[in-house]
């Protein structure tokens, strides 16, 4: 029995850069997809959101002297490589697959609509949704979290690189301690690293749980929905 039936995958950019460093690498491109397909197979309807950390990122931008609304909107076409890859990369496994995007950009994908995604992802198609909201001045995980609120999912998916919240950075802080579940209040009272506050947030007011997981490790994917707590659960 599968845990959700409907989820919001939100994978970082900057994890696809594997060791290289930059861009993208084929190796981990292909776990995501492979993992991505053993979902698939349950029955799970799926809409992802990647990053694009291992291209632009907008905020860097800024800092550097870019404009922050153009910087933004090279954040936000490095989102739309990084969909397109991972859709090339579904399709090679056979899984079925969709690039919708936040500002038009046909024939390179489809401007977003919820009503034309829900029909897709009852169909079968797994979801891609690239641009982020489409505005300057939202992240990806804001985009996630919009889109997640909109397609109706049971849960956001946060894939990272460690294996759920903890009190402080476990990369930086040895003596991090892991929560199993917090509230969304405590995520924002203690200024937890989870995602951006206003992702947080939104979650909160619309009634959208947040898992927090290791991506990198495969297989994990199919073993949170199998209903094993390898992560963190973000609710009321």
């Amino acid at each position: 029995m599968k845990r959700f039936n409907r989820i919001l995958l939100k994978l970082s950019g900057e994890s696809l850069m594997g060791a290289q460093g930059y861009g993208i690498d084929s190796e981990r491109l292909a776990d995501y997809a492979r993992q991505i397909k053993d979902i698939h197979t349950m029955g799970v309807q799926i809409g992802i959101v990647i990053g694009g950390g291992n291209i632009f990122r907008g905020m860097s931008g800024a800092a550097k002297g870019f404009d922050r609304v153009k910087g933004d909107q090279m954040g936000m076409l490095a989102t739309v490589i990084n969909s397109l890859a991972l859709c090339s990369a579904l399709k090679a496994e056979g899984v079925p697959c969709q690039v919708l995007t936040a500002i038009r950009m046909e024939p390179i994908g489809e401007f977003y609509s919820k009503d034309r995604t829900l029909e897709y992802l009852e169909s079968g198609k797994v979801c891609i949704f690239s641009g982020g909201t489409g505005s300057p001045y939202f992240t990806t995980d804001t985009g996630s979290s919009l889109r997640g609120i909109e397609i109706e999912a049971d849960v956001m998916l946060k894939g990272t690189r460690v294996d759920g919240i903890y009190t402080a950075d476990p990369e930086k802080d040895p003596t991090a301690v892991k929560f199993d579940e917090i509230s969304y209040d405590e995520v924002l009272e203690r200024g937890l690293k989870v995602m951006d506050l206003t992702a947080v947030v939104m979650c909160k007011e619309n009634g959208l749980p947040i898992y927090v997981f290791n991506m990198d490790q495969l297989g994990n994917l199919r073993r949170v929905m199998d209903g094993e707590n390898i992560g963190t659960l973000v609710h009321p």
